[in-house]
């Protein structure tokens, strides 16, 4: 042991000379090193050899970032799927002659037909209504008819007076038939002037029973009062064509 020590310091100062040279011989450091690491290995003469800590740098593309495309996010074209519209109601189709089975205005003509006659001071005519739809309709009551004049479709005077005791069953028609209103017209000429105030009509507006449409029934042959305290006109309800008293 004592030899082994002696050889080590040997070393150690032909190494420490060494290192003063200029030039160091490669092969000369190697021997030397391992021949010291043979003398370290245990011994109190034994020095220890500092150490240093290097913090590796990450390398390129090494990053914990994530890489492109990996977002959470959803991609192009990923959308919720847009919800179908509910399609509504489908457009009805008419029956081109009623409105819940009755007969509405654009179903309907009407026409100015012979009544019973006349009677004193006054006349009787059927307000005939007939019907040009497709299918069957019905009607009930009693029309509101008035006095129309000017070209222009004006009312003139008053409005008919319902005859509310006269029959007025519902009558249903089919393509083509007709029902009637009797039609009481009063005679201007039976009023003063100055209460009347007369004045040619040139016919008549009718509601239909339960419209708020009317038709226009040309008839040029009366003279109607513009006054409204003159009243010319008493309408009865509707019937079957033939069936009509007055």
């Amino acid at each position: 042991m004592p030899e082994t020590r002696r050889w080590c310091r040997v070393l150690r100062r032909g190494m420490h000379r060494s290192t003063r040279a200029p030039i160091v011989l490669a092969t000369t450091g190697v021997v030397l090193a391992l021949a010291l690491s043979g003398c370290s290995s245990g011994g109190p003469d034994a020095t220890p050899t500092a150490t240093r800590t290097v913090t590796a740098a990450p390398t390129a593309g090494s990053s914990s970032a994530p890489t492109a495309g990996s977002s959470s996010a959803p991609t192009a074209g990923s959308s919720a799927p847009t919800p179908t519209p509910t399609p509504g109601p489908a457009a009805g189709s008419g029956s081109g002659g009623s409105v819940g089975g009755r007969c509405d205005t654009g179903s309907l003509s009407g026409s100015i037909a012979a009544g019973s006659g006349g009677a004193a001071g006054s006349t009787y005519v059927h307000l005939a209504l007939r019907n040009t739809g497709t299918t069957a309709c019905t009607l009930q009551g009693w029309p509101g008819v008035s006095f129309v004049g000017g070209g222009d479709g004006s009312q003139i005077g008053a409005a008919a007076t319902r005859a509310t005791n006269s029959p007025h069953p519902t009558v249903t028609l089919a393509p083509g038939a007709v029902a009637v209103a009797p039609l009481q017209v009063a005679v201007a000429a039976n009023y003063p002037t100055d209460e009347c105030d007369p004045v040619a009509a040139d016919g008549f507006r009718v509601y239909p029973p339960g419209s708020e449409q009317s038709l226009f029934v040309r008839d040029p042959d009366f003279t109607a009062c513009r006054s409204d305290s003159a009243g010319l006109l008493t309408v009865f309800g509707l019937v079957p064509e033939g069936q009509a008293a007055e």
